[in-house]
């Protein structure tokens, strides 16, 4: 094997480890891939498969110095507070699968206007978003906000609430055209006296959790036929014929392939439209079905497999993605230091309010997240991310490439920066605009100060451009 192969190799593994950590996680700067060593993809993987292996990122530090994260009056803190995990946590796949279940199931803290049931459904996502169906459909039924967000604490014996049922089938696990009305009907009797203790008022410590309750007197004990089956059923029943039925898998796996591979039509279409890559979604569906609804082998399956190493460029990045991501380039935020709350903003702005999805039906994903407005504030939040050389980050950038001095051509200089901030794979035509810009500079030269100062704000300039192009702003 020659150097140029071994070269070509190395980039090629670089790339696919980068890819990994983007979709699974939130990305990883040069430097971080590069001390991944010799670890391989397949290793990697199981590690992010299982987030036990290393520590929690600690809360002590940002609620001291964010102390409205002590008083649960509002979910906005609890907003800044996730970014915070997510760019600095070490189990990535344990928060990007905290935010895939947040999507499915969308739950907004915007109509209870109670922070601690929203934080604390986030964190029930982390513990348990990785097992099987079962147990993530009885959490979530368990679930406070959940259960205020689709009222159930209405759904009484002798006058049922159909709100959580009919959600519940239609867009949390079979999908429209796999149940008729009377299963909702049916399954909205079996959650009756499903509901939550009450939390205690306001003031004057702040807001104070809740809990699940079951209150067997409310419960409707009578026989109910439910997707074809008839007995006594309670809600664990119904979810046991859930998460037996093709149609939950297959509308699970489809799920996962919008959101971990490419994007997809919108949910409401799925009855309707097919899944652009049949043969993807049936692998995760069948990996799902095999062992009984187990996330963490079916993403196994996702992330080994040649339709997701061969995904590159073929999701629109959320904006919570591309806040997360861009900060993680730059290198800030590892400390909780001001500013978090404005990335929470940021990310609303962008059209992703996080604990507040629009609708149950969660976020319209793909290239509707880049609309005219959108994409303005997308770009002009990655430029603004990346305007200042000392940023830790992009002093890693400017570093690697005066390593050793000497000069870089304009062509040189433009892949260097595409390695290192990535590495980002662009068109083409993206990189021939690139290279136009870079030459009218001339070479990049670290020789002497003044060389190396010029150097550093043009990288800068260069950063600021490949964040705006149109690859970036892809997944």
């Amino acid at each position: 094997m020659t150097a140029a192969t071994i070269t070509t190799n190395v980039k090629s593994d670089m790339k696919q480890k980068a890819l990994l950590l983007r979709r699974a996680g939130f990305g990883a700067r040069h430097d971080e891939l590069s001390a991944l060593g010799a670890r391989s993809y397949a290793d990697l993987v199981e590690d992010l498969l299982h987030p036990e292996r290393f520590p929690e990122v600690q809360d002590d530090e940002i609620r001291r110095y964010y102390v409205e994260l002590n008083n649960f009056d509002s979910y906005v803190p609890w907003q800044a507070h996730w970014i915070y995990r997510m760019v600095n946590t070490r189990r990535p796949l344990e928060e990007k699968v905290a935010l895939f279940w947040h999507h499915v199931f969308a739950t907004s803290s915007g109509k209870s206007e109670h922070g601690p049931s929203g934080a604390a459904q986030i964190d029930m996502f982390r513990r348990v978003g990785l097992r099987d169906l079962r147990t993530i459909y009885l959490e979530l039924a368990r679930d406070p906000a959940m259960i205020f967000w689709l009222d159930n604490c209405e759904n009484h014996n002798g006058e049922p609430n159909e709100n959580w049922g009919r959600e519940l089938l239609e867009l949390f696990s079979m999908g429209i055209g796999n149940y008729t009305e009377q299963d909702i009907k049916m399954a909205s009797r079996a959650f009756t006296g499903w509901t939550f203790t009450q939390p205690l008022p306001l003031d004057p410590f702040g807001r104070y959790t809740s809990r699940f309750q079951y209150v067997p007197a409310d419960h409707d004990a009578g026989t109910k036929t439910f997707l074809g089956q008839s007995g006594n059923f309670n809600g664990e029943d119904i979810i046991d014929i859930i998460v037996a039925q093709p149609a939950t898998y297959q509308f699970i796996a489809r799920h996962m392939y919008n959101f971990f591979v490419a994007d997809e039509p919108q949910v409401p279409a799925w009855s309707i439209v097919p899944p652009q890559d049949p043969a993807a979604v049936e692998n995760l569906a069948r990996a799902l079905r095999e062992t009984k609804g187990d996330i963490r082998a079916t993403l196994r399956v996702l992330f080994n497999s040649d339709f997701f190493k061969n995904s590159d460029g073929k999701r629109v990045k959320s904006p919570v993605e591309l806040v997360v991501g861009t900060v993680k380039l730059a290198g800030t935020h590892r400390f909780p230091e001001p500013g978090l709350a404005d990335f929470a903003v940021a990310v609303s702005v962008m059209g992703q309010a996080l604990m507040t999805p629009p609708t149950v039906e969660g976020w319209h994903t793909g290239k509707e997240w880049i609309d005219g407005g959108t994409l303005n504030e997308r770009v002009n939040f990655a430029v603004n991310q990346l305007s200042d050389p000392q940023k830790p980050g992009i002093k890693k950038v400017i570093e690697s490439l005066g390593a050793g001095g000497g000069r870089l051509s304009p062509e040189r200089f433009v892949d260097r920066c595409l390695e290192l901030a990535g590495p980002l794979t662009v068109q083409i035509e993206t990189r021939a605009g690139l290279i136009e810009h870079a030459r009218k500079g001339g070479d990049v030269a670290f020789d002497t100060g003044k060389d190396r100062q010029e150097s550093a704000a043009r990288t800068v300039r260069m950063l600021q451009a490949l964040v705006s192009s149109v690859e970036y702003q892809f997944n």
